[in-house]
């Protein structure tokens, strides 16, 4: 666990008048929290500052006392110097695990000095939240316990296997006025965050506009980021802090986040490096601080480059016509340009050079001031703007026939930029990277000129009489400044705003559509038959039993003349299993293959079983079959016949198959190779770690790539976790997790409450050892004895062997976090119920009857929790014994025979599956060899299903739905579907 969040708390933070310049806050790294100390305080506080020394990790002196309660002496004094004066607090707590508090205190008061009192007793069982710490109750003065506050919604209205974060409304966008107790909780702009760079703008106040979620909420989300929690996590555990938002959402927050603070490095880095060369001023440090985008710093700092030859304003400038621009619009009266005229320098020899440099100074003036960049800004947003794409004259030599007729759409394009579509920029961007398109941002003169009469009457008009040959001055600079300098920023603003947003929709996108696939509901209990298909090298069959063991595998050629041969070796195989399930993958020869199957099961060949197949994605199978991953877990297999393997676990498990490939490789995104790498990946390997959390794992039996998925785990830690018990048997509980080496209290915290416990299997495996046990016992009884003996002889003690047989714990089979197994146990006992009877209907029963006579909230006031806490413990108690989120999602669609693209017509309805869903339009298989496309603008809300919430009008990967045949282009194998509704 990190140590960083205590250090920065316990240091108290100097005040810095206004009229000074801003200081900046500690760095995440060491070395950058020294650098920015030293070169970012004023000279006066450098001197007279204290520095304090790392401190060592204190260490609890009593092995009986909980490690929550040990408080740094040095930490207890600092704290009331460190109090903010604001609404909101992020302060050290004493009593956290992780040293970080989050409070939402009673409004309309002025916050009180902090004074160190004697910590108030708490009650019997209450635990005190690692993240979140004490939260005041607005209403009355007692702390309700929050171990586990946040989880699913307040009051479930639907099925427990649909209330999950990824399938929840969307609340982030709902603007509330109260906060989850019930009062509002206000967050002044002021408030600065610890470990943030300070700008003229408040990271907070910046966070909240651009996603459109309270203040509040974003200060706590930076504090929980900012304490390494992950986003499954927060999303199940934290909802109270959060205000409910779903993984999504905490996503796009973190990106934001993540870009705001590039940003501030950046601008902090580039104000030292202009510092060293001795070319800071007063404006432009201001100017710096005040960028919100890297496109403004950019533009701001573009002079100041290396290797820069400088701009004219700063040729100018050297030549000293400053004070000249500057008197043109303070004092004009007494301004004379004659007098800088000098016929020995260069720049300065005519009365015209001397205008021309001060028109220069004046337009780069305008350009870079606050007030009149947001003027054009907003006038901007009242016009129609459009960018316009043509095709651009390139010989054909250098562009391939093929790749222009592709971007045929845009050869003559035009739209404004408030209504483009995310899939039309990226297609125009990628046809301007291989420079088929040219692309130009259009903004109507009107903009210009009413720019320009705003400069010249109201923001930059001469405060004094000005004669007209210096007003023609100020009007050419004016223009100039638009025309040289405002309209090239305006551009490259419009276009990386309208690129950043289409690339963040498109990975999400690809997001939305992976979680589809990956939570697809598993077939369990059959035995399966992967088919790979292939022309020339055969089809590659795979036959695995309901457990996932390999138990045959061969290659038929069923396309060489030789069908009617190998379909009596697949016949044989088929009996010999007891299979009656195939899984076709959806690659070369895919349709004949299934044409194949299809006749065969027709035919009743292999009677008596009742044979179905259905088709699924062999996207990333081949790679997966050459994989590091693929030799370890099936090294004696051919590579080809990996494949096979891979298909058929697809239907039996997605999650656990597919979790072994690439994310980018699983084919369901949408111009995946132009949009950012790195966020690509950062959003898909967080998708993966959202499904494998929420579905949860049996940590006795998943594997090693399954396991390092789980929140708060990586590969390091799966592999230890996966030795611990190939070394010491089966997990009996989550405590024993805390055993694993490289495992600490953090990564406990995130992962615990997704690790899952079969408890039959535990409870049989503890009966088979407890002889054993009881014979180690004894034997560990008398060797306590004998070190007992020889303590008293004075010989050295040796180290103690502990003698605690682990017990299973019921709990650990649900959803409930350890932190909140307190609660649980007082739950339990209030409604008189039995752990041993969880998931079962007189479980339920009981909980109904309590729910119903004392509330919700009724309930969770008596247990001293909170209603989210609450909610979590009954799920958990409710759901049944190996509960599976997935079981309501998707099937795999099971067929029998096949139709052509032929039998289509005009009008026909067909059901069909979803294949892949972009910004544009859902390809949906139809079972005729090539998929039909729903435009988006025939997806209505109307004919989504309502059973389902949804965050958009999108539809995933794997749903089934219902359409009717619009039109059929068969020389181009095209269909267009209308959406009927979704099954």
């Amino acid at each position: 666990m990190s140590t960083l969040p205590r250090r920065a708390k316990s240091k108290a933070k100097p005040v810095v008048s206004e009229d000074e310049l801003p200081s900046f806050l500690k760095s995440i790294s060491d070395s950058e929290e020294e650098e920015e100390e030293e070169e970012w305080e004023p000279k006066s506080k450098v001197a007279n500052k204290r520095r304090l020394p790392k401190k060592p990790e204190s260490k609890p002196k009593k092995a009986a006392v909980p490690r929550s309660t040990v408080v740094r002496k040095r930490s207890r004094k600092t704290a009331v110097k460190e109090e903010p004066n604001v609404s909101l607090h992020i302060s050290a707590d004493e009593d956290s695990k992780d040293g970080l508090k989050l409070l939402q205190p009673k409004l309309d008061e002025e916050p009180k000095p902090q004074v160190i009192t004697k910590k108030p007793k708490m009650p019997l069982g209450t635990k005190i939240s690692v993240i979140q710490g004490k939260m005041g109750n607005l209403d009355s003065d007692e702390i309700p316990s929050t171990s586990a506050p946040l989880i699913e919604n307040e009051v479930k209205q639907e099925k427990c296997g649909e209330d999950f974060t990824f399938d929840e409304p969307p609340l982030k966008r709902i603007k509330s006025t109260t906060c989850p107790q019930g009062k509002p909780v206000k967050h002044h702009g002021s408030t600065k965050h610890q470990e943030e760079l300070e700008m003229n703008w408040d990271i907070v106040q910046v966070l909240s506009e651009r996603t459109n979620i309270e203040p509040w909420v974003c200060a706590n989300i930076i504090c929980l980021f900012r304490d390494e929690n992950t986003i499954p996590f927060i999303a199940r555990y934290r909802k109270e802090l959060v205000n409910n938002l779903e993984a999504d959402a905490l996503r796009e927050v973190q990106q934001t986040l993540e870009e705001l603070r590039t940003v501030a490095k950046k601008t902090h880095a580039t104000i030292q490096k202009i510092k060293k060369e001795g070319k800071m001023s007063g404006g432009l440090l201001k100017a710096l601080l005040n960028c919100k985008t890297l496109d403004e710093l950019d533009h701001v700092s573009a002079p100041y480059k290396t290797g820069s030859k400088g701009t004219k304003a700063q040729r100018a400038k050297q030549l000293g016509l400053e004070p000249a621009a500057i008197s043109l619009i303070e004092n004009p009266v007494e301004l004379n340009l004659l007098s800088y005229i000098k016929p020995n320098v260069k720049g300065l020899t005519t009365i015209q050079e001397v205008e021309a440099g001060v028109q220069h100074i004046l337009a780069d003036m305008f350009a870079k001031d606050k007030d009149t960049l947001d003027f054009i800004r907003i006038l901007c947003l009242q016009r129609y703007i459009c960018i316009q794409s043509a095709l651009a004259k390139v010989s054909s030599k250098n562009v391939n026939e093929k790749d222009v007729n592709k971007f045929q759409l845009y050869h003559s394009f035009s739209c404004n930029i408030k209504n483009i579509q995310h899939h039309q920029i990226l297609a125009i961007n990628r046809g301007e990277n291989l420079k088929i398109l040219t692309v130009k941002v259009n903004i109507p003169d009107g903009v210009k000129n009413e720019f320009c009469r705003w400069c010249i009457n109201e923001r930059w008009r001469p405060k004094r009489y000005a004669n007209p040959e210096l007003m023609k001055i100020l009007h050419n600079s004016v223009e100039d400044s638009y025309k040289r300098l405002i309209y090239p920023l305006l551009c490259r603003e419009f276009r990386s705003k309208l690129s950043s947003d289409a690339e963040k929709e498109s990975i999400m996108m690809f997001g939305r559509n992976l979680r589809q696939l990956l939570l697809m509901s598993p077939v369990r209990g059959r035995t399966l038959l992967g088919v790979d298909p292939g022309y020339k090298h055969g089809c590659k069959l795979a036959i695995i039993s309901p457990t996932s063991q390999i138990l045959h595998t061969d290659i038929v050629y069923l396309h060489s003349g030789q069908g009617f041969r190998e379909a009596e070796k697949i016949r044989r195989l088929l009996l010999h299993y007891n299979c009656s399930t195939v899984v076709i993958g959806n690659g070369t020869a895919c349709r004949e293959t299934e044409a194949y199957f299809a006749d065969l099961i027709m035919k009743k060949y292999f009677a008596p079983l009742d044979v179905v197949y259905c088709i699924v994605s062999e996207a990333g199978a081949s790679i997966y079959s050459v994989s590091p991953e693929a030799s370890k877990e099936m090294p004696d297999l051919d590579p080809n016949l990996r494949s096979a393997v891979s298909i058929a676990r697809r239907v039996q498990d997605p999650l656990a198959e597919l979790v072994k490939i690439e994310p980018k490789h699983i084919g369901v995104g949408m111009y995946q190779h132009d949009v950012s790498q790195t966020l690509l990946k950062a959003t898909l390997d967080s998708v993966v770690e959202e499904c494998v959390s929420f579905v949860g794992v049996d940590i006795n039996i998943c594997s090693e790539i399954l396991l390092r998925h789980i929140a708060g785990l990586n590969a390091n830690r799966a592999k230890n976790i996966i030795e611990w018990r190939e070394k010491n048997g089966p997990f009996i509980s989550r405590e024993q997790l805390k055993e694993v080496k490289g495992l600490g209290p953090k990564s406990f915290q995130q992962c615990a409450g997704f690790i899952r416990f079969n408890q039959e299997y535990i409870r049989t495996f503890c009966s088979n050892q407890q002889p054993k046990l009881e014979a180690e016992g004894h034997a560990l009884m008398t060797k306590t004895g004998v070190q007992a003996a020889n303590v008293k002889q004075g010989k050295k003690k040796s180290k103690p062997v502990a003698n605690v047989v682990v017990q299973p714990n019921p709990l650990d089979q649900t959803c409930i976090h350890p932190e909140s197994y307190d609660i649980a146990e007082r739950f339990l006992t209030f409604i008189g119920g039995n752990p041993n009877d969880i998931g079962k209907p007189d479980m339920q029963h009981k909980i109904n009857v309590v729910i119903q006579k004392e509330g919700l909230e009724g309930t969770a006031k008596r247990l001293n929790t909170t209603v989210h806490t609450l909610q979590i413990i009954i799920d958990g108690l409710t759901q049944p014994e190996g509960f599976d989120i997935r079981t309501d999602f998707d099937k795999p669609d099971f067929k029998r025979s096949i139709v052509c693209l032929e039998d289509l017509s005009i009008g026909t309805v067909l059901t069909g599956k979803v294949e892949n869903a972009t910004l544009f339009g859902v390809f949906v298989d139809i079972g005729v060899g090539k998929s039909g496309l729903i435009p988006i603008r025939n997806i209505t809300e109307a004919k989504l299903s309502k059973a389902k919430k949804r965050r958009s009008l999108g539809l995933g990967p794997g749903e089934r739905v219902e359409v009717k045949v619009l039109s059929i282009d068969i020389p181009r194998s095209r269909i267009t579907l209308d959406l009927l509704r979704v099954l």
